[in-house]
């Protein structure tokens, strides 16, 4: 480090007397008063934080006045505060974030902003804490750089490293400076260096969150994450110049999101590009896409490579907490929870909890509410690449957590419909513990926050050419699916499923499989292909003389007829499952062929029929309290009371279908009975009122992407409109 840098010179001379630990000290202030310039270079192409900026400016405002120890108001600067001894107040900001983040251009960028308010100079010192000598810069070094910015001749500086602080302590006090401390390793490597006094201001830049700094110096911890989308394009845009930005707009835009906000990366890509300026922007988007981490390496200059900066966080890694980040790296889903991680890498979840802090302590991972961990894309690349991970253990991890969220998604599942079949997969791998959950709304709000973790776990299954854990995956969230409406992600886990059956000797899962894929391409409007799924089930059960799979295809059949409006091919079906499940034993599903008959048969006109079967559908489903059941029943039974002029009837049948459904969150069903429901509520002259419902049935339709459902509804609403408006003209 330069011992001296660029400074100014003024008058003044003096003497101070620093008490020591065993004796006082007489000090001789240099002939000449010093005035420090040590601030590097404002960053040129400074873009976004301006958040942060703001918030930087609002605690120095905020923090002006402050009440020196004698009781007289004195101004200074500063970011927060630390009653120490004696009342003195001394100002320390600490800018965490991950390498790369930019915590040191939001440093320089707020210190020359503010520059006129530390007239009696600036220091500032690279404490080295991640680079690429791997060697911190020791304290004394550090204080010994300040002592001879301060203009301390060499003669006059004290041998013993206690007194050269007590030194600078002494140089600095009441004058209103700033202390910028970049790049620090520990707490350790900056308490030597903060000054005693009130006047000063202190401003730290850490991978680390340097957590007793905060609680024994009362410092404010500044968290700096990636920029915000319009921050990042203007960072570009001022690297690129608008010209070129307005020529290759989408290209700009696909850099943006593969660089995901992270400055150093933006700043690499745009290096890239004004270094190659005969290379258009979409070139250097293909390159980072198709290249990843790779595009933002570089072989002869370590602090232009963004994976060689990552890399000096992990040098002060325990091994254990190097594995766990690696592992992360492989981990399926957006982002995963201490539980989860605690089976990834086969440790003890007091340990595993451990390492997570560990690395939330060194910005390479980032805690989110609910308790969940995510890493940023990139830094889950670099993650991917950690070395000493052979093959096996990496495979071995990812059994690991696929088997966790197996099991607990079994679990979940038989919280929710206790009455399903399902089958049992098989036991986990050693040592996986599957989360307990306690009840059924635990298992919902489970399901609901892995969403995106199971879809990738059942993706990392399949890349495992774990097959049956493939099937199983999709079985086991798959009314969770149906209830919330979750229709896309239903058809491509189960067209994953059909893939994976093809390896499974049971020619049952096969047949489920197909049954599934045909049922989900139905919901979706896919009808010639839903049909042709479904076809080649039935004809998989039949071969194999699986009863039981006959009848739920016949079931499954019946809806996707149903759903192209041909109820006489709907009712047969149902009638075949009917008769199916009658002589199997199960009284809920033969209760669910008995709500179809009923279902189909209202639909087909045959009111009295259909109120038969329904009902006698209703007293199994309420006898074996199966609720989703007897919701889906009452629906039927309010279609039909409508059908035969009882409206009152038809909309009390609907309110207590919703009141079930919406126990449940049934997303799926709720829109259809809103639906029905509107119909009721005209024929009873509630004009407001079917609007009402016909209005959330449409927002629900259009979150499901059921388009055909949105455009009907509409229609509906327009023709209500028009009987309104008709029947006041006539008035």
């Amino acid at each position: 480090m330069a011992s001296v840098a660029q400074h100014a010179i003024v008058g003044g001379a003096g003497t101070v007397v620093q008490a020591g630990r065993d004796a006082t000290v007489t000090f001789h202030h240099p002939t000449r008063r010093v005035v420090p310039c040590q601030l590097l270079a404002a960053p040129r192409l400074f873009a976004g934080r301006m958040a942060e900026l703001a918030g930087l400016d609002e605690a120095l405002t905020s923090a002006a006045l402050v009440t020196a120890p004698n009781g007289q108001a004195q101004d200074c600067v500063g970011l927060s505060t630390d009653l120490s001894v004696g009342g003195a107040t001394l100002m320390v900001s600490a800018i965490g974030g991950a390498g790369g983040i930019g915590k040191t251009w939001l440093a320089l960028a707020w210190a020359h902003r503010n520059l006129n308010r530390f007239p009696d100079g600036q220091l500032f010192v690279d404490l080295h804490g991640f680079s690429p000598t791997g060697e911190p810069v020791e304290p004394e070094a550090a204080v010994r750089g300040f002592l001879d910015a301060l203009g301390v001749e060499p003669d006059r500086i004290p041998t013993d490293p206690g007194a050269q602080v007590a030194l600078y302590r002494s140089l600095v006090a009441g004058r209103r400076m700033l202390i910028v401390l970049d790049n620090a390793a520990s707490t350790d490597q900056v308490v030597p260096l903060l000054p005693g006094s009130p006047t000063c201001t202190v401003l730290v830049t850490s991978r680390h969150r340097l957590a007793s700094l905060i609680d024994r110096h009362g410092a404010r911890h500044l968290p700096l994450d990636v920029l915000a989308r319009h921050e990042a394009r203007a960072l570009l845009a001022a690297r690129f110049g608008d010209d070129r930005v307005a020529a290759e707009p989408d290209a700009v835009d696909e850099l943006v999101e593969l660089c995901g906000g992270h400055p150093l990366a933006l700043a690499i890509s745009a290096r890239n590009a004004a270094t190659r300026p005969g290379i258009r922007l979409a070139e250097i988007a293909a390159e980072l896409r198709e290249l990843g981490l790779e595009a933002l390496d570089h072989d002869t200059d370590p602090a232009a490579s963004l994976p060689t900066v990552l890399s000096w966080s992990l040098r002060r890694l325990t091994d254990e907490q190097r594995t766990v980040f690696g592992l992360l790296g492989i981990a399926p889903g957006p982002d995963t929870t201490p539980p989860a991680v605690a089976a990834l890498v086969g440790l003890p979840p007091a340990r595993a909890r451990r390492a997570l802090s560990a690395l939330e302590e060194g910005s390479l991972l980032e805690r989110r509410p609910g308790g969940r961990y995510a890493m940023h894309d990139l830094v889950r690349a670099y993650a991917t690449t950690v070395p000493d991970l052979p093959d096996d253990v990496r495979r071995m991890a990812l059994v690991r957590v696929v088997d966790f969220h197996l099991h607990t998604a079994f679990a979940a599942d038989r919280l929710l419909h206790p009455h399903r079949p399902l089958l049992q997969p098989g036991p986990p791998a050693l040592g996986v513990h599957p989360l307990p959950l306690t009840d059924a709304a635990a298992a919902a709000a489970w399901l609901e926050a892995e969403h995106a973790t199971l879809l990738a776990t059942q993706r990392a299954a399949a890349a495992l050419n774990l097959n049956h854990t493939v099937w199983h995956l999709a079985s086991v969230w798959d009314v969770f699916h149906a209830r919330r409406g979750y229709l896309h992600d239903a058809l491509i886990a189960w067209r994953t499923a059909v893939q994976a059956a093809a390896h499974v000797p049971d020619p049952a899962v096969r047949s489920r499989a197909y049954r599934h894929l045909g049922r989900a391409c139905s919901r979706l409007g896919l009808h010639e292909e839903g049909i042709g799924h479904l076809n080649w089930a039935l004809a998989l059960a039949a071969q194999h003389h699986d009863s039981t799979q006959q009848a739920h295809t016949h079931r499954a059949l019946a809806s996707a007829w149903g759903r192209q409006g041909d109820d006489r091919r709907a009712l047969d079906h149902a009638r075949h499952a009917l008769g199916l499940h009658s002589v199997l034993d199960n009284p809920v599903r033969e209760a669910e062929a008995l709500n179809l008959v009923g279902w189909y048969a209202a639909r087909s006109g045959d009111l009295d029929t259909a109120r038969k079967h329904s009902l006698a559908a209703l007293i199994l489903f309420r006898r074996h309290h199966e609720p989703d059941g007897e919701a889906a029943t009452l629906g039927s039974l309010g279609f039909i009371a409508h059908g035969i002029g009882d409206h009152r009837q038809a909309v009390d049948h609907y309110r207590q279908a919703l009141s079930l459904y919406h126990a449940h969150g049934n997303a799926y069903e709720i829109a259809d009975i809103l639906d029905r429901a509107g119909h009721p509520h005209v024929a009873l002259g509630r004009h407001d009122r079917a609007r009402a419902v016909w209005r959330e049935a449409m927002k629900l339709y259009r979150e499901q992407d059921r388009d055909t459902d949105v455009q009907r509804v509409q229609q509906q609403l327009d023709n209500l409109d028009e009987s309104i408006d008709t029947g006041s003209s006539s008035a």
